[in-house]
């Protein structure tokens, strides 16, 4: 019989032991935070409770969550609160996707100044889309958006960027009006990209002349004079990565599309293959290959240490809302964009979130009734606690 599916906290437990003897594997206190949270997550040692069926009175003991941004395992929660918060969001319009990503060299920078670095890639990011859609040449409308930091890749490499979900039109420059987009364009995706380059550099270079990027290690040989200056030269002569995927219509799949990436964490359980002799085997899709599925191995550490790569500075926001659906304005610009656009293809209607399990609060037993919460339990009380002992308490 096959065991329990493998989860990063797992191979987390399994190298905990010979964690602080890797150097270099944990490099700040967020990350130690993360491992610890990631260990406990639905263990005994966070406590938890004691649910019944409400019709066939079958019990079941569940350990609490660690409710971590970082874990795999307490996403689908978060995922589906924010899902019910984002439907009175939605408008009547097709959504387009937009990816601005940062070039890989400029990575080692962002790794040693993650705060600064990502908040530049949102500025940047966000302030390209506001402008050219405002432009009259263009779009000639404010628009909104929400934007999403990503910073792996399939193979948990470092690759920062960002996923703006745009819907497809915006109110004129005096809000009279609802101005839509073309029914498969937003804007042109050349000139985000060369404006996008223009204000990043613009953001990152003023960091640099006001003393406020750490550069050390590796990086120590940018503050020699005349070095940061040719990197940034040489980034700047490069093409940067921005791009449009085709338009989302209609509220069910847009927001279900949108939250597959507002919580998704470096890499989900779900792609782990197995672990054994302190190897880590996982699936990842090889896009310098059409999407190719394969699977690759990593030494434990090795693995642990590209996962901690991902935690993300304390208090950093990693979804954030622009233009129109800016949280001190939303509701208002909701209501009148809603009034003004007439897309009926598209109208808005209360949806469903099918990519959520709804029943996980259903009795695994009859299949019928719902599990109540009938008593809690500390993590103390839980350690000596057995499901027998706990049956014949009650």
């Amino acid at each position: 019989m096959p065991g329990p599916p493998l989860e990063v906290a797992d191979i987390i437990r399994a190298v905990a032991g010979s964690a602080a003897a890797v150097p270099g594997l944990v490099t700040s206190a967020a990350q130690s935070r993360v491992l610890r949270a990631l260990a406990a997550c639905r263990s005994a040692a966070l406590g938890g409770h004691l649910d019944q069926c409400d019709r066939c009175s079958h019990r079941l003991i569940s350990y609490n969550s660690c409710r971590n941004r970082h874990c795999p395992k307490c996403q689908a929660m978060a995922r589906a609160e924010w899902f019910a918060d984002r439907q009175r969001d939605l408008l009547p319009a097709r959504y387009f996707h937009v990816v601005f990503t940062m070039p890989a060299e400029l990575g080692p920078i962002a790794l040693q100044n993650k705060k600064l670095l990502y908040d530049i890639l949102f500025r940047a990011a966000s302030q390209t889309l506001l402008e050219i859609a405002a432009d009259p040449k263009h779009l000639g409308a404010k628009i909104g958006f929400v934007a999403v930091l990503h910073t792996w890749g399939q193979t948990l490499m470092h690759h920062p960027h960002v996923h703006c979900v745009v819907p497809g039109g915006g109110l004129s420059p005096h809000g009279e009006r609802w101005i839509a987009t073309r029914p498969n364009f937003l804007l042109p995706v050349k000139i985000l990209s060369r404006v996008f380059r223009g204000k990043f550099l613009d953001y990152l270079g003023r960091t640099y002349r006001d003393g406020e990027l750490c550069l050390t290690h590796s990086l120590a040989q940018l503050r020699k004079p005349g070095r940061f200056q040719a990197l940034l030269a040489d980034v700047r002569r490069k093409p940067w990565v921005v791009y449009a995927k085709p338009p989302v219509a209609g509220p069910e799949q847009v927001l279900a599309y949108l939250a597959r990436y507002t919580h998704r964490v470096a890499i989900a359980n779900s792609r782990l293959v197995c672990f054994k002799d302190g190897q880590v085997r996982f699936r990842y899709k090889d896009y310098a290959k059409a999407g190719k599925k394969r699977v690759m191995t990593l030494a434990a550490t090795e693995f642990l240490r590209r996962f901690l790569m991902h935690v993300l500075p304390t208090g950093f926001v990693r979804i954030r809302h622009y233009g129109l659906l800016a949280n001190r304005c939303r509701r208002g610009n909701v209501a009148r964009c809603r009034e003004l656009a007439c897309d009926a293809s598209v109208a808005h209607q209360p949806v469903a979130d099918t990519d959520t399990p709804a029943c996980r609060l259903r009795c695994p037993q009859c299949a019928v009734g719902t599990m109540v919460i009938i008593d809690r339990f500390t993590a103390a009380r839980a350690l000596t606690l057995t499901a027998t002992a706990y049956w014949d308490s009650s």
